[in-house]
């Protein structure tokens, strides 16, 4: 949620942020929101000092000896009319924070200004495509000849959008989540956490993804749960209504859960394959930093995300996202997109943010300075990685003229030994 005062203050900010976003919001409707709450309070405050006064009046007369009834009577109806308009202005008071709910991230100054991911302009590539005298193939043809994916019977268990992998493939998958998790944990800085899959309104609201992105959700209605999209959700709401010390900061978390999502609005695109799917699984960093430092933590995440690309030998390169791309919650935003050969192009296979403070008013994530009053801390969410897309790409950029796979050598020690996945 962005900071009330600051739409209040300078509304200019908030409309050009919203028109770089090319977002459809007017600052106007706000204005006229908050415009009548504050009416409602004024009037509300007015009336209240009335009935003080007047009650002061009674005090004095009852003490006097003298007839009070006819103030009474106003006292009553001041009562009536303060209970009506605290109801309004109850109402109005939720209609602004409603209004608020909806609003995106303002874009960091730094963010690219661009109408669409057409403009997001590129950072820097890594790793030289790999040329091929042979037919290249895509990862879910290369999976099925090899018997490690099967679309077809994941379909009859499941439907479309789902994925079924058998022997070396759902041993490379668990191989994956190993190393990414021994990378983050054992060489970097994060805490390991297993969290819940499912979390409750308030969690999901916390992050962002609620109201706004409710059809992008599975939900158990009876219960009243929903099934996380990313573990970023449960991560980040760990601190949810707390306030953190600054020697606690940065903070970071990973984990590796299964990430569910409904690809509404995502008919016909990626309809084959591991790289649109309802289920997958991927691991996820989430940090907590201090507002002066939180962009340096970007730059930190990402370059955590890019060490377990290169050494899984795998071509990427970085683009930053402008404001007409930019994710929700995020105020700047880096995605690595790895090498697809099979498609003849690059893929996001990360995504890191910097979402500033947005997230933490929403959950209430505060850290104290010392010897100052607590504040906001900023939030960082960034995929490393999702074994799905790593997967593919393994296959892709691995595949031999035999039809065989040869793995990154650094996931050899995780499949106990295998080097190459031979063709049946």
């Amino acid at each position: 949620m962005i900071d009330l005062k600051l739409v209040q203050k300078n509304p200019e900010v908030l409309a050009k942020a919203l028109a770089d976003r090319q977002s459809n919001l007017r600052v106007e409707d706000f204005l006229i929101l908050d415009g009548r709450r504050r009416a409602l309070l004024a009037e509300v405050e007015s009336l209240k000092n009335q009935r003080n006064s007047a009650s002061a009046q009674v005090a004095a007369i009852k003490r006097e000896g003298g007839d009070a009834s006819h103030m009474m009577e106003e006292l009553g109806a001041l009562s009536d009319r303060i209970k009506a308009l605290d109801a309004q202005t109850a109402e109005a008071k939720a209609a602004v924070e409603d209004w608020l709910m909806g609003v995106p991230n303002i874009p960091d100054a730094s963010t690219p200004v661009g109408k669409d991911e057409s403009e997001n302009p590129e950072v820097l590539r890594w790793g030289t495509p790999r040329s091929f005298d042979f037919p290249i193939r895509e990862h879910w043809e290369l999976g099925t000849q090899l018997g490690g994916l099967d679309f077809e019977r994941a379909t009859r268990l499941a439907g479309s959008r789902f994925s079924l992998y058998m022997g070396w493939a759902a041993r490379l998958d668990r191989a994956l989540v190993n190393f990414f998790l021994d990378e983050h944990v054992k060489h970097e800085d994060y805490i390991e956490v297993c969290p819940p899959f499912m979390v409750n309104r308030a969690t999901m609201t916390g992050t962002g993804q609620l109201p706004k992105f409710e059809e992008d959700l599975f939900k158990l209605t009876d219960w009243g749960y929903y099934l996380i999209p990313t573990a970023e959700v449960p991560l980040t709401n760990i601190h949810a209504g707390e306030v953190l010390d600054e020697a606690d900061l940065p903070r970071a978390y990973c984990a590796a859960t299964p990430c569910f999502r409904s690809e509404a609005g995502s008919a016909g695109k990626d309809t084959r394959g591991l790289i649109r799917l309802h289920q997958f699984t991927k691991v996820e960093m989430v940090r907590f930093a201090h507002p002066d430092d939180s962009f340096h933590q970007l730059d930190v995440m990402v370059g955590h995300a890019r060490n377990l690309l290169e050494k899984l030998e795998l071509p990427y390169r970085v683009i930053a996202l402008c404001t007409g791309d930019l994710g929700f919650g995020s105020a700047k935003t880096y995605d690595l997109e790895v090498w697809l050969p099979g498609q003849n192009t690059y893929r996001e296979i990360s995504s890191c943010s910097n979402c500033v403070d947005f997230q933490a008013r929403r959950a209430d994530i505060r850290f104290k300075p010392k010897g100052g009053k607590s504040t906001y801390a900023h939030t960082l969410n960034g995929s490393g990685l999702p074994t799905g897309r790593a997967l593919a790409a393994i296959l892709e950029n691995g595949q031999q003229k035999d039809g065989s796979i040869v793995l990154p050598k650094v996931l050899v020690p995780y499949m106990d030994g295998v080097e190459v996945i031979e063709p049946r």
